[in-house]
């Protein structure tokens, strides 16, 4: 589960490669993949349940 977790982040270009020297630029950078990655699952979850009702 952890892997699967890393590597839908190192699609990422910007994680995968670590351009950012900076920690907390990284940081963010996780952040925001993570929100997106989040959003992307709720998003389909609501599509699911809108279709079953």
């Amino acid at each position: 589960m952890i892997e699967r977790f890393f590597g839908r982040f190192k699609i990422n270009r910007a994680i995968a490669t670590r351009y950012d020297q900076l920690a907390e630029s990284f940081l963010s950078m996780t952040h925001i993949a993570a929100a997106r990655y989040w959003l992307k699952f709720v998003h389909a979850t609501l599509i699911r349940s809108s279709r079953s009702c």
